[in-house]
């Protein structure tokens, strides 16, 4: 679906190598780290167009459709991929913290806020409502939405109740709570993205993570 906005107006690459048989996926892979670059570049889901990308892999437009039919399909894809990408960073934070609950819970959360704050651009279109596909206008559709982000509050939902189990959480909702606490974390990296200048309190992640996750007193 593409916009009437201009192509962007970054440097094309040049013309790409045409890929060999069964090199399908790389050309998938390009079109949609192209996308992420001007996703970056723009801050705009709105900047990324058929004829955009294409511009910036180096390739005809048409060239796009065998991989997706439309430009939601792209952003569908882009938005995929950095939950994934989401999902390993909290992963990788949790086991470099230990085997204490405590630190793993305060390690997944801090590491969604640093993804937040080092992807901004990226982490307003996963959650910020910039993308929002108008479903049964694209071929995006209500089953490839709706889990987006589940894998990352499993998370959320995990370490929390690790916490439980150990006597170091007085949660009976794990799954409420859980969903609390995201609110929490994300409302706290809107707010830290669009109010730079207000003077946070040092351990303010802290204090929320501690108040939404009903962590006892230590």
């Amino acid at each position: 679906m593409e916009d009437s906005r201009p192509a962007d107006s970054g440097t094309p690459k040049r013309a790409r190598t045409r890929n060999r048989r069964g090199e399908g996926g790389r050309l998938r892979d390009d079109i949609i780290a192209a996308a992420v670059e001007l996703l970056d570049e723009a801050g705009d889901e709105r900047a990324i167009t058929l004829r955009s990308v294409a511009r910036r892999v180096g390739i005809a437009a048409p060239s796009i459709y065998p991989h997706f039919p439309d430009q939601p399909a792209i952003m569908l894809a882009v938005v995929e991929r950095e939950f994934a990408d989401l999902e390993r960073g909290l992963r990788s934070a949790t086991e470099k913290a230990g085997d204490e609950p405590r630190p793993r819970l305060y390690a997944v959360c801090n590491a969604y806020l640093d993804f937040a704050r080092d992807h901004p651009e990226r982490y307003r279109t996963m959650f910020g409502g910039l993308w929002v596909p108008t479903l049964g206008e694209s071929s995006v559709t209500k089953e490839d939405v709706a889990g987006l982000g589940a894998a990352t509050l499993q998370l959320l939902v995990d370490t929390l109740g690790a916490c439980v189990m150990a006597g170091e959480a007085t949660s009976t909702d794990l799954s409420g709570d859980a969903v609390a606490l995201w609110l929490g974390l994300h409302g706290l990296a809107h707010q830290r993205a669009v109010t730079a200048a207000f003077p946070w309190p040092e351990d303010i992640a802290d204090r929320l993570i501690t108040a939404l996750a009903h962590l006892k007193d230590t």
